[in-house]
């Protein structure tokens, strides 16, 4: 009751709608004939989820796979418009598994899925090498070095322990909690943007457990906002954990974790919600599903299944959560009694043998028996093949098509685009002013203008900032809505919510017609964001090594870089975020981005967009900046920088005196030594090579001759640094002990810095003017007298 004196307080409107699916209200589903298929159906799939945890011990997940499988199930065979003869069709309804430990289920009912069509109507199934087999179940998370010999002869897939898109139909690696619910919120939202009121749903698989995490609360802020109306999250809701059997709130009974039930959560972010009182139940599974495809609203739907974790397996609960039946323990062996008695079979009995041969014979013998059984239910399976055929049918009548005149990226990677040719209306007056963040804007900008808004960007409560808003200018004004403002190219994420940020626009990358880009404080972001860039680099790794197509690029955007933000204090203006992102991922993968001034952001980022990474990071500074007069200081052009390293000075080793090499990384100190202490070291008549790093992982993509022409080891060996970053940045650069010891960097005291103005943080860090003459004359001097 209210407390003396307050008024009582009910939740304000919302646009979405609140509803329950009983027993009662299961009326209009398919007839019992088709549900009595699905129960055929889910018997052999929870058998095959028993299966798999037997052979692959102490791996998956048996419990919330078991629990989620009659979802899954209604979903392929009644409730998506796909077609399983095309896992990348555009145009097709997705299924996300968000919660990625249950990976097991997923391989079990992908399988099944396949078995049946090949067992009644081959001609809907793809290639070989893209359908997940039966056989492919061999390689539950096992290696692709795996030499058994079962998994060489039949040519096993190797499946890794949580989804990747090396899976066919699998668009998103997901399994880190909370990242694949917004990565597949992206994917919706990217859909939507193509196709527009007819797009494609994304479903999205996701437990109670796995929405505790905080980027999962951000995330759908950010799609009941953004109207998100093809988005339809499916909640295996079972209360078990690892550790709790009371994950949320539950009626009047509190949670272990959370004081929320997940249909509250999401009614709370203006979802529509539709609760299904027994989620084992397929009647009122197959009604929920119904509903959310007939009452669309303009909002983003959940459904949300009370679910037994387990259910009819033997362990229920948290005791299912991570682990199963002993290896073929009794345990085990009554799992399969129902299959059993209902298809009057027998699974062979296998010895609890320990080598991995005879452990893989048996588990092929038990996969044998589920292919016999699919094989022999001739009229069953032609049912179940009938309604995959009925899913491509529907598809087709859709005729969904993309928007006419909608985004195009073929445009960004024309080779009529050039690294080396700046646009007239980025080009940058020598004494002109402006910001690094600005630069980036414009070069992004001119980008989604040319491409026709394929450049979809996202700000923690920092779009002017950070200058992002300016990607978007040219398109409608103000944040991203599905129903009344699909054009504009800025989603409203959450607020200040990186984590989620980062995993949303990297599902609208994976989509494939975008480029998502995120930007915040590199303090922040670059921390935030490295486990859904991460996974964003796992997952395109899977998909061009199943289709052979380049990566599909997400760009951070690490605003604020450097110790120029150093009125912020130690907490922003942080040298540590580079280190995260640099050299930090397979070659290929990531490129990041070090531009010391504004005219070198167009060769810099048009030439890493070429490269098709899958991960694309900037690094920008706040502060205005004057643009240098490169040939009035003796500099080469910007587009140099487009090599990822280059001589700023460049000096003969065989001429005397010379003073050996300095390598330059970061904005700031690069300013400093350029306009400060160069010119004094020409009038003492200092010879020096001076590098600039702008990125060490386009520097990777030049030619082995190429990178020695620019900068051969001898440089390396016996450099010294200043970097704006932390000192293992330069490692690469500078090679030998003395040079690192030599080398300047922001804690090289041994301290975290002070805050104020740029000028007195750089003395601080010993990185100012005079600190950075006195360093480099004794190394030039020490190194002179050396050399002879």
């Amino acid at each position: 009751m209210p407390a003396p004196g307050s008024a009582p307080f009910t939740l304000g409107p919302r646009r979405g709608y609140h509803c329950l699916v009983g027993k009662e209200a299961a009326t209009g589903t398919p007839g019992a004939p088709f549900i009595e298929d699905l129960e055929r159906l889910d018997l052999i799939y929870r058998t095959l989820c028993a299966i798999l945890f037997n052979f692959v011990p102490t791996s998956g997940h048996p419990g919330g796979s078991i629990s989620s499988g009659r979802i899954v199930a209604a979903l392929l065979f009644r409730g998506m418009d796909y077609d399983l003869a095309a896992p990348e069709r555009e145009d097709a309804d997705v299924l996300s598994y968000a919660a990625g430990h249950k990976a097991m289920g997923l391989y079990a009912m992908w399988a099944l899925r396949n078995e049946i069509a090949l067992a009644s109507m081959p001609e809907l199934v793809p290639a070989t090498a893209e359908q997940l087999r039966l056989e492919d179940l061999l390689g539950f998370r096992r290696n692709p070095t795996t030499a058994t010999n079962l998994f060489r002869s039949l040519q096993a897939r190797p499946l890794d322990g949580h989804p990747t898109p090396l899976t066919p139909f699998v668009r998103l690696a997901t399994g880190a909690s909370g990242v694949g619910l917004p990565a597949s919120l992206g994917l919706a939202m990217a859909a939507r943007d193509t196709f527009g009121q007819e797009a494609p749903r994304v479903h999205i698989l996701e437990g109670e457990g796995g929405m505790t995490a905080g980027r999962v609360s951000e995330a759908l802020a950010i799609a009941g906002t953004a109207r998100l109306d093809n988005a339809v999250l499916h909640v295996d809701w079972n209360q078990a954990s690892i550790d709790s059997e009371r994950v949320c709130r539950d009626g009047a009974t509190p949670g272990d974790y959370v004081q929320w039930d997940p249909a509250e959560l999401a009614y709370l972010n203006d979802w529509n919600v539709i609760r299904v009182a027994d989620g084992h139940d397929l009647a009122e599974v197959l009604a929920a599903q119904r509903l959310a495809a007939e009452r669309r609203n303009g909002q983003p739907t959940a459904i949300v299944y009370r679910t037994v974790k387990g259910w009819r397996y033997g362990l229920e609960g948290r005791a299912s959560h991570g682990a199963g039946h002993a290896f073929c323990s009794p345990a085990y062996y009554r799992s399969l009694e129902e299959f059993e008695r209902t298809f009057g079979v027998s699974f062979p009995r296998a010895e609890a043998a320990t080598d991995p041969d005879r452990v893989e014979r048996a588990f092929w013998e038990a996969l044998g028996v589920v292919r016999g059984t699919v094989r022999e239910s001739r009229a069953w399976a032609r049912r179940m093949a009938e309604a995959l055929s009925d899913s491509r049918r529907r598809l087709e009548a859709r005729a969904r098509a993309p928007a006419r005149g909608g985004p195009s990226l073929e445009a960004a990677y024309s080779s009529e685009v050039r690294p080396g040719s700046i646009p007239p209306e980025l080009v940058l007056a020598p004494g002109s002013s402006t910001t690094l963040r600005a630069a980036l804007a414009d070069v992004v900008g001119h980008l989604n203008r040319l491409t026709r808004g394929a450049f979809i960007g996202g700000a923690a409560d920092l779009l002017g900032s950070t200058s992002l808003a300016a990607v978007a200018k040219g398109f409608p004004a103000g944040y991203f809505d599905a129903q009344a403002n699909p054009g504009s190219r800025i989603v409203a994420c959450g607020g200040i919510c990186e984590d989620a940020m980062g995993a949303f626009m990297a599902g609208i990358s994976s989509f494939g017609r975008h480029v998502g880009i995120s930007a915040s404080y590199a303090a922040f972001i670059a921390a935030l964001q490295h486990v859904p860039a991460r996974l964003h680099g796992i997952g395109q790794q899977g998909r061009r090594d199943r289709t052979g197509e380049p990566y599909r690029p997400l760009v951070i955007v690490c605003g604020h870089a450097g110790l120029k933000t150093g009125e912020d204090g130690a907490t922003h203006a942080d040298p540590q975020p580079l280190q995260l992102l640099q050299d930090n991922f397979p070659r290929g993968v990531a490129i990041s981005l070090t531009p010391w001034e504004p005219q070198e952001l167009w060769p810099l980022f048009l030439s890493a967009l070429q490269a098709r990474p899958a991960v694309i990071s900037v690094f920008v500074t706040r502060p205005t900046e004057k643009v240098p007069d490169r040939g009035a200081l003796g500099l080469p052009p910007a587009t140099r920088a487009a090599d990822g390293v280059y001589a700023l000075r460049s000096a003969d080793p065989g001429e005397r005196p010379y003073h050996g090499t300095v390598v330059l990384q970061e904005s700031g100190v690069t300013y400093t030594f350029v306009e400060q202490v160069l010119p004094e070291l020409d009038r003492r008549g200092f010879r020096l090579n001076v590098y600039s790093v702008a990125s060490s992982e386009l520097f990777d993509l030049l030619t082995q001759e190429r990178q020695d022409q620019i900068f051969p080891s001898v440089r390396r060996q016996e450099a010294m640094g200043i970097t704006g970053y932390t000192l293992p940045t330069l490692h690469r650069w500078v090679c030998s002990d003395e040079g690192r010891r030599r080398s300047l960097h922001p804690f090289r005291s041994g301290r975290y810095l002070g805050s104020g103005q740029a000028a007195h943080v750089l003395r601080e860090a010993g990185l100012d003017a005079r600190a950075q003459l006195e360093a480099v004359v004794e190394y030039g001097t020490h190194f002179a007298r050396r050399a002879g």
